[in-house]
């Protein structure tokens, strides 16, 4: 005698913490994950059960092939969106994401990595996820691709080439991350000029991702005294009365900004030889939606 299968949606939550982190790994936006994550539910509710023989492996490959349909669509509205294109954050103290315990697992969700991953091609990106992130075998990609082992392996090649870089991207220690974070939060919050400038690497570029709804720099700003200058005219103009907060975003320590009970910016920072080498801010309110909602959970 057959087994009774669980309900849907109990079968279906069990999964979906693996399904949002996977699509957003893969589409670098939380609310088109959970889009992904929606369709593939409907999809499920509306399959023979009973001919799925592992519904995990089955969602996984449904919501794969929902975010290639999107990367594609989704490459050519970043190319006319206005000013810098930044991936959304997510707030990972919660496990969102999944365990985030080593160095390498927090690197496969920086805001770098991210941003990286927008080089390859839906293919690409869609193999180097499930294998450096998920663990998938090639074998097993070619099942949810619906391709090939050799070409799943070439796919693979690429996508490493294409997202390495000259040095390591592993973050320092997280208290070593969240003492720098709330150092730049003093210097910034004080309009202190020296502070920053120790903080920051010489060839820091701070990227903000306004998206033509609020205001923000159109280009990366460049350069340590440049970067310092932009802040300190940016604080006087726009932020007086902000209040600011450590938060761990994609990963690493970052900073979550509010003009008064609004959340109006997230920065996640990249550190390298114990300076801040890159910024990347989110103050696009749609792309802010997400962490909001997580905050208002806590």
């Amino acid at each position: 005698m057959t087994a009774p299968l669980p309900p849907l949606a109990d079968e279906f939550e069990s999964h979906r913490p693996r399904l949002f982190g996977l699509a957003y790994r893969l589409l670098g936006s939380a609310h088109e994950a959970e889009d992904a994550v929606q369709d593939a539910y409907l999809r499920f509710s509306g399959a023979d059960r009973a001919a799925i023989e592992h519904p995990g492996a089955w969602l996984a490959r449904t919501v794969t092939n929902l975010c290639l349909t999107r990367l594609t669509s989704a490459r050519a509205r970043h190319e006319e969106y206005r000013g810098p294109w930044l991936p959304e954050p997510v707030l990972t103290s919660d496990g969102t994401l999944g365990p985030l315990e080593s160095a390498e697992r927090r690197d496969q969700v920086s805001m770098a990595m991210l941003v990286l991953l927008e080089r390859l091609t839906p293919s690409e990106r869609a193999v180097y996820v499930l294998r450096e992130a998920f663990g998938y075998g090639h074998r097993e990609i070619a099942d949810v691709l619906s391709l090939s082992e050799a070409n799943c392996r070439q796919l693979y090649r690429r996508a490493v080439a294409r997202v390495a870089g000259p040095e390591g991207r592993f973050e320092p220690a997280p208290e070593r991350q969240e003492e720098l974070v709330t150092r730049f939060i003093t210097a910034a919050r004080e309009g202190d000029v020296a502070g920053l400038e120790r903080l920051f690497a010489e060839d820091v570029v701070w990227w903000s991702d306004g998206g033509g709804k609020v205001s923000a720099a159109l280009r990366p700003v460049e350069g340590r005294e440049k970067v310092v200058r932009f802040l300190v005219g940016a604080a006087q103009r726009f932020a007086t009365g902000w209040t600011y907060a450590v938060v761990e975003v994609n990963g690493a320590s970052g900073v979550a900004a509010w003009g008064g009970d609004v959340l109006v910016g997230v920065a996640a920072f990249e550190l390298r030889d114990g300076l801040i080498a890159q910024v990347r801010a989110a103050m696009n309110p749609d792309k802010l939606d997400f962490v909001r909602r997580q905050l208002a959970r806590s």
